[in-house]
């Protein structure tokens, strides 16, 4: 294929699988093979909506080189990998789809695929073993899965998934359906411990929440779910469920500058803008899944590595007490030292972030990490990441990833 029209279509594939919400932000990436010897791959920490021709960069299959100033992503010796090992493969995408990153992180394999799904993907799914983000390792658990099958699509360990195809339509066809294959995963498990039959996984986290509840989370006191943002000296607060109307509130002094409201949470975000001058936007989650993780009372250690990455290196759980809301907001706010997640008992999930863009990847990481936490319940199969490793990917991400997302 002419080196420009794969540019070009290596930027198409981009905004379609963002519009789909297979990929999401800057996470993953794509190529597209333009001869027995080359290939070109997305750029590595630039946003796919804004991409040029002139970022995409061409790869060498044998040894990975480039050209240029524009460094292709990090993950650019895994596509060179499919690439040797599929001549049949044209195209390639790394993703971070949320149910394949959920089966991914429970250690085995998917086998006797649905007839229908096997013609699009193949008789199995294999796993990759685990290895940290960019590393010789991640690579070699790939192309040792890759060598073990047939399948067009790989899991991998902790991280998310590899999908090829002849051309982008079927690699495209690949990453779509493995997300059904997954939730049909989880689902088939559901039934086979329950004897239910689920429409939605949705219903697995209100099984999940009911049968690991600890009774104390879970009668915690519930209140106002608000999002919230920082403006100079004051802060915007505004109901989730309310009518939009926002209130301004001085950040020391918590004095009603604007507005007729005083939502029972303002002084839980008051505390945390006055702790922390880092955080300028909080959102509070209350999905299936955040409030299923909110009534078990425990912290949460990262099953993904992107959780490690942008949550924290563990997720701790506090209690916000609306009629003790100065001592339990502090409580909250110490919580949340070092992280940017908090889970709220009997109340989902606050997420913190420099910027509003920021704080909704950190939401959607927790969400995600949240439903592979609820598969990892359901199974019972799945191990943390080791405690040295996501420590290591939080330090690296903080100094050098968020700086370059940032740009």
């Amino acid at each position: 294929m002419d080196i420009l029209q794969a540019k070009e279509l290596v930027i198409k594939a981009g905004k379609e699988l963002l519009d789909a919400g297979i990929i999401v932000r800057t996470w993953g990436n794509i190529s597209c093979r333009v001869s027995d010897t080359q290939f070109v791959i997305t750029p590595s920490g630039r946003a796919y909506e804004n991409l040029t021709p002139d970022e995409i960069v061409l790869v060498n299959i044998e040894d990975c080189s480039y050209e240029g100033d524009i460094k292709p992503s990090s993950e650019k010796g895994i596509h060179a990998a499919a690439y040797k090992l599929r001549p049949e493969a044209n195209f390639v995408i790394h993703t971070h789809q949320k149910q394949a990153s959920v089966i991914g992180a429970l250690g085995f394999d998917i086998n006797n695929v649905a007839e229908k799904s096997a013609a699009i993907v193949g008789n199995d799914v294999p796993l990759a073993s685990y290895g940290l983000p960019g590393t010789g390792k991640l690579r070699e658990g790939v192309i040792a899965a890759i060598k073990r099958t047939d399948s067009k699509a790989v899991l991998m360990a902790h991280h998310g998934a590899l999908c090829m195809g002849k051309d982008y339509a079927e690699a495209y066809s690949v990453a779509s359906e493995l997300e059904a294959i997954c939730e049909n995963c989880l689902k088939k498990k559901y039934n086979e411990v329950t004897g239910a039959i689920v429409d939605t996984v949705d219903s697995i986290a209100s099984y999940i929440a009911e049968k690991f509840a600890d009774a104390k989370a879970a009668n915690a006191a519930k209140f106002d779910v608000c999002k919230s943002e920082r403006d100079g000296s004051v802060f915007n607060i505004t109901s989730v469920d309310g009518d939009g109307k926002i209130t301004r509130i001085n950040i020391k002094t918590g004095e009603l500058v604007a507005g007729d409201d005083y939502p029972d949470s303002a002084e839980l975000h008051r505390t945390i803008y006055k702790k922390r001058d880092d955080v300028n936007f909080i959102v509070h989650n209350t999905s299936p899944e955040a409030m299923a993780m909110s009534v078990k009372g425990k912290t949460m250690k990262p099953l993904l590595d992107d959780f490690a990455q942008l949550c924290g290196a563990t997720v701790r759980h506090a209690v916000f007490n609306p009629n003790s809301t100065l001592k339990s907001a502090k409580k909250v706010a110490k919580a949340l030292k070092g992280r940017n997640a908090v889970i709220l008992d009997n109340n989902g999930v606050l997420c913190v972030a420099g910027s509003e863009y920021d704080a909704t990847a950190v939401e959607h990481v927790m969400e995600k990490g949240c439903k592979t936490q609820i598969g990892a319940d359901l199974f019972g199969s799945a191990k943390p990441i080791n405690p040295i490793e996501t420590r290591l990917m939080r330090f690296i991400y903080l100094k050098k990833y968020s700086k370059q997302a940032s740009k």
